[in-house]
């Protein structure tokens, strides 16, 4: 005899505050993380069970309309997320919905957006380096195959900038697939990032997943959830390596502490949410590498006020395998990009992974930077001359190894009129080799800047030393 279908479990509004709703059921409540509907419009996730016959949910669409006595509908199951080979080259909401303006969806599935991390027995511990094409993060700050980095700074220091030029320079030569995950960022970002990479043709191999600022906290909360399952979809069934893509994870944290704040949990440190730990964990730890497949993740960070020790920050860190972090000071320099080398680290930077001459390079070109940043002040109150010959040398190598690592970007070809490139690590280590070597300590420094491999900088024509002299001068005046 075939068990009859449960009736519908309809509860009704007890409450509206803001985003949160108190809902009354009279037969079966809900477990946690369970949807439901108000209309066809309006959802709302479970979050807490408030006593045997009433819950309180956060909504993750806008509550107008909403009223006390409205009946809500248990859909008997959790957020949901489409996965399947149909879901390439399009462009979604937290809900699974797409957004592109494209033909509706097929050959999909729908799946659980809350799943465990793979177990420690099914993860893989190879380390291989990752090239980008940028010479900065190639030779200082290797990023790891299935590993994850992440872009720190504050406002306007160039994140999002340098995780699209990754984009660019990556998809093209990713065999595998690219997930891009907007976090709270703007919808502007997104509508250029889809017409970017359409026209570089990588748009097939390519899904975007967006919950906007303007978005309800509940949305941009889960929307992280949405792009995780999609790609641990590609890496366990399809056996792909996956190019993942956060911007931004520090709104992922905001979103929590606004969701906090509205179910009334005391905040902790900095007024964020006391379980903020716990929920970056719940993300971060879902991006792993299996025996079948990898999840590489490139994440931009914002670091409110600049302060690296905001608890967001510091929390984030201890979950990444390379932090690229952005000074404001190389930006304001026009040291594009504006990455610190003494400030970012790689855990990939070690003899075994990278090979003794990359390593070597990469702790002398540390130790020239770090020499040079000491002997900032005494140039700005005495002056270049006062310095020994050998100082003056380091300050040499320096300024010149600063302006070979900047690079002119595909993305910003429109606004700056130079041409992007992309080069290769080996382009990379002999140019700083040569420059160590005093290869190049004739020509202008300018002639250095913004340029790909060194092998441009053999046009140049060498400089007379009186402009030298006047060029050190100017530079280092207080």
């Amino acid at each position: 005899m075939s068990e009859l279908p449960l009736c519908p479990n309809i509860g009704t509004i007890l409450s509206v505050r803001g985003s949160v709703v108190d809902i009354h059921f009279e037969t079966r409540l809900p477990p946690i993380n369970t949807l439901l509907r108000v209309g066809a419009k309006i959802a709302i996730e479970v979050w807490a069970q408030l006593d045997a016959h009433s819950v309180r949910g956060i909504a993750l669409t806008p509550t107008q309309g909403l009223a006390r006595g409205m009946p809500v509908t248990d859909t008997e199951g959790p957020l949901l997320a489409p996965v399947g080979k149909g879901i390439l080259s399009r462009m979604f909401d937290v809900f699974g919905r797409v957004i592109d303006r494209g033909a509706p969806l097929s050959d999909v599935v729908l799946r659980s957006v809350h799943c465990l991390p793979p177990p420690l027995a099914q993860q893989s511990t190879d380390s291989e380096i990752f090239e980008t094409g940028i010479k900065v993060i190639d030779v200082l700050v290797p990023l790891e195959r299935g590993g994850k980095a992440g872009l720190f700074g504050g406002a306007g220091v160039g994140k999002t900038v340098l995780l699209t030029e990754m984009i660019h320079n990556m998809v093209g030569h990713h065999n595998g697939v690219s997930i891009f995950c907007g976090i709270g960022e703007r919808c502007r970002e997104g509508e250029e990032l889809h017409t970017e990479m359409n026209n570089a043709g990588v748009l097939p191999n390519m899904v975007m997943v967006f919950g906007q600022m303007n978005e309800p906290p509940g949305s941009r909360f889960r929307v992280g959830d949405v792009a995780l399952t999609m790609a641990e979809y590609f890496r366990d069934d399809e056996h792909r390596d996956v190019l993942l893509l956060i911007d931004n994870v520090f709104r992922f944290i905001q979103a929590g502490s606004e969701v906090s704040g509205l179910m009334g949990q005391m905040p902790s440190r900095m007024g964020y949410q006391p379980t903020m730990g716990t929920e970056l964990a719940s993300l971060e730890e879902r991006i792993a590498n299996t025996s079948t497949g990898a999840i590489t993740s490139i994440q931009a960070v914002y670091v409110p006020a600049d302060d690296f020790t905001d608890p967001a920050a510091v929390h984030i860190f201890s979950h990444l395998s390379a932090s690229i972090v952005l000074s404001r000071e190389r930006a304001s320099e026009g040291l594009f990009p504006a990455i610190d080398p003494l400030q970012s680290n790689s855990k990939m930077a070690t003899p075994g992974i990278i090979g003794e001459r990359h390593y070597l390079l990469a702790q002398k070109i540390r130790q020239t930077l770090a020499q040079y940043a000491e002997l900032k002040d005494i140039i700005a109150m005495l002056g270049l001359e006062q310095l020994s010959q050998e100082d003056r040398n380091v300050v040499a190598r320096a300024r010149r190894l600063e302006r070979f690592l900047t690079q002119p970007f595909f993305t910003t070809e429109q606004f700056s009129n130079v041409l992007g490139k992309s080069v290769s690590l080996k382009d990379a280590l002999d140019g700083c080799e040569r420059i160590l070597n005093d290869e190049f300590k004739d020509v202008p420094e300018s002639a250095l800047y913004m340029i790909g491999s060194i092998d441009e900088v053999k046009k140049a024509e060498p400089q007379p030393k009186a402009e030298q002299d006047n060029q050190h001068a100017a530079a280092h005046a207080p």
